[in-house]
């Protein structure tokens, strides 16, 4: 069951993908994912240095046998990043999958993937990049909605209508996120005609995921409404956990703060230190979706992954038994 163009082209056995999330998405969480049925992907800019990230890729090798990623995430940054040095690291690792995020790859680069025999995906968040991505020799496009954690875009469009406009712009497979923690989206999202589902905020709920016990508490009580935007002053809108800290972010963006006035503020050093070390939500901008309103309890990837599937076998034998038949 659950056999898509994802599943065929990626080697795994359900279409779940965990999102690349900055300084989470490391081995453990990533070979969790990937050991479960899904595809892990790594966050390569976790990593100050390729070397770190050789060692992290090794790692995740050590721990699953299993297909997984490596998102590049091609946007400006407060270090200069020579991407090209990055793709070369994952291709001599043999990772056979690279996902990439942001601004579109450079033609050369997608030469040098391809050219490796890699399987490469890009994550867009609105429908005039997917069309660009498969002009650009995609093998599939991620399309993620407004609910989104992270960075879903300027266009405060849901899921339920970029995925569809997503599946009929294209003819390479489209993977759906934003909004998803459990069967019920996981269904939605193949109902809509993507191929694979992306969820990123689900997996920061885990216990393979390396979150401080004070955040993964604040996860399980927070609402839906507990998220809100910032960054929209400097055209990289971001979903982050509603909290003092970020609303005096907001405040400042209000207020005409510049780029250089907010980079200190938003820095990611700063999330890293309170996801990872101190679990204070009001020390940093905490990167997390609308969807951590359904989320009530830590488990292991496993049984996020398996309860997913088994569930949505329980759901497809409910709309059969209403009259909607395949």
């Amino acid at each position: 069951m659950f056999k898509t163009r994802i599943t065929e082209m990626f080697g795994i056995e359900y279409p779940i993908i965990g999102g690349a999330m900055q300084w989470l998405s490391r081995a453990e969480l990533v070979s969790a994912i990937s050991n479960a049925g899904g595809l892990g992907i790594l966050s390569s800019l976790t990593f100050d240095t390729l070397k770190e990230l050789r060692e992290e890729i090794k790692k995740t090798k050590s721990m699953t046998d299993k297909p997984f990623a490596v998102n590049v995430t091609l946007m400006p940054a407060v270090r200069e990043i020579n991407y090209e040095e990055y793709f070369n690291a994952i291709i001599e690792e043999e990772v056979k999958i690279i996902e990439t995020a942001g601004r579109p790859p450079e033609p050369a680069w997608i030469k040098l993937i391809k050219d490796a025999k890699v399987k490469v995906m890009h994550k867009v968040a609105a429908v005039r990049h997917v069309i660009a991505a498969e002009r650009a020799g995609m093998d599939a496009v991620t399309i993620i909605g407004f609910e989104a954690g992270g960075h879903p875009g300027m266009l405060d469009v849901t899921s339920l209508v970029q995925i569809p406009l997503a599946v009929d712009s294209v003819k390479i497979p489209v993977i759906g996120g934003g909004g998803i923690a459990d069967a019920r989206g996981f269904v939605v999202i193949l109902a809509l005609g993507a191929e694979g589902v992306l969820m990123g905020t689900r997996f920061m709920a885990s216990k393979e995921a390396s979150i401080h016990p004070k955040l993964a508490e604040w996860l399980l009580q927070a609402a839906d409404t507990d998220t809100i935007m910032i960054e929209r002053s400097i055209r990289n809108a971001a979903r982050v956990m509603k909290t003092d800290y970020s609303q005096k972010v907001l405040e400042k963006e209000e207020k005409g703060a510049t780029l250089e006035e907010l980079l200190p503020l938003i820095s990611g050093r700063a999330e890293q230190k309170a996801l990872q070390e101190t679990g204070d939500v009001n020390s940093a901008v905490i990167h997390c979706g609308q969807v951590v309103g359904l989320i009530h309890k830590v488990l292991s990837v496993r049984e996020i992954i398996e309860g997913i599937i088994s569930e949505a076998k329980l759901i497809g034998q409910r709309l059969h038994n209403i009259g909607i038949h395949p």
